[in-house]
């Protein structure tokens, strides 16, 4: 199949998604696209890319791609407390594969159509399965979400559940092993329940990006970030352009009953939780008297949320327990790209 047939494909599946907005004045088709941003809004613009065996392992249903290739970038729009608004796919293809594309172009769109983004435009070609997505929202001017004005005082905040993916990851590289073993985190002898398992491969395949959560946050959050490589690592990003360190208290951690399940060992879990990535929650930091009104907008988003820390003076970033007991730091933080093994 040619390109274009592979690029009218997507744009009729898409064509749904331009029609639900008034500010698209030119959609798929032309050499670019044409929108026409509210008054008094500032634009808001992300891009990420996810490639095969990277980002997502061999084998991933083209429809949890799609998905996901969208999540992520929404996941950006929701730290900066933005509406999305539109998107831009450009895909690489190992093969003129259309019922990839249709799965593909199914999953992308199911997201879309759930938080009203148009797909205007993108771009074909051949290579190693990837995808990269633009995203652009809009913000009122003045009130966006950033990272740099954590205060010392704050308290640190996470929302929903965190290692739930990282979990489903470290199960997988379990049964992939020959003969079974696992990676440290994982017990090889002992096997979660399916239920346990589909819930942590969903959070993996299927993030949903915060997005209700970072607009209810506009004007309570002093500082916000998406946890996607990391906790350890996205809040240490926080910290550094804050100019502020953070006491973070290990066992305040949001945990789902499925990671709790399949993952029983305290440490395991803590090291899945702190360091693991690809939650696709909010980090976000803000002042201890607007605890009440957190709590509030989060419930009002539907959002929960966990109370996990505060920022401190300095730089330092330190780990206690319940009892205030200190916890080391895990010698890998997070993902890095271009760093073996991504530490």
């Amino acid at each position: 199949m040619a390109e274009f047939s592979l690029i009218e494909r997507i744009r009729q599946r898409a064509a749904g998604t331009v029609r639900a907005r008034d500010d698209v004045v030119l959609g798929m088709g032309d050499d670019a696209a044409l929108l026409d941003p509210p008054n008094g809004q500032q634009v808001v613009l992300a891009v990420d890319t996810l490639v095969e065996g990277v980002h997502f392992p061999n084998g991933v249903p083209a429809s949890a791609i799609g998905w996901k290739a969208l999540a992520v970038n929404l996941s950006d729009l929701a730290a900066m407390g933005a509406e999305p608004a539109a998107a831009l796919l450009a895909l690489t293809l190992p093969g003129d594969d259309a019922g990839f594309v249709d799965e593909f172009t199914a999953g992308f769109c199911a997201l879309a159509d759930t938080h009203r983004v148009a797909l205007v435009g993108g771009d074909t070609t051949r290579g190693p399965l990837a995808a990269s997505v633009t995203v652009m929202g809009y913000v009122p001017k003045g009130v966006a979400l950033t990272r740099s004005s954590a205060r010392p005082g704050d308290d640190v905040w996470v929302t929903g559940t965190l290692g739930d993916a990282a979990g489903a990851l470290a199960l997988m590289r379990r049964d992939d092993a020959h003969p079974p073993t696992a990676s440290p985190s994982v017990d090889a002898s002992r096997s979660p329940s399916s239920d346990a398992v589909e819930a942590l491969r969903e959070r993996l395949d299927r993030p949903v990006p915060r997005l209700g959560a970072g607009r209810a946050l506009r004007g309570v959050a002093t500082a916000c970030i998406d946890v996607s490589d990391g906790f350890l690592a996205d809040l240490g990003h926080v910290l550094a352009m804050s100019g502020v360190g953070a006491d973070i208290d290990v066992d305040a951690l949001p945990a789902s009953p499925a990671l709790l399940q399949a993952f029983p060992d305290i440490d395991a879990r803590r090291a899945l939780q702190l360091s693991g990535g690809d939650d696709y929650e909010l980090c976000f930091a803000a002042p201890a008297e607007q605890r009440h009104a957190v709590q509030a907008a989060l419930d009002a988003a539907g959002t929960p949320v966990a109370r996990v820390g505060r920022i401190t003076e300095g730089a330092s970033l330190r780990l206690f327990d319940a009892d205030g007991q200190p916890v080391a730091l895990p010698p890998r933080r997070g993902w890095v790209h271009f760093v073996e093994g991504g530490a």
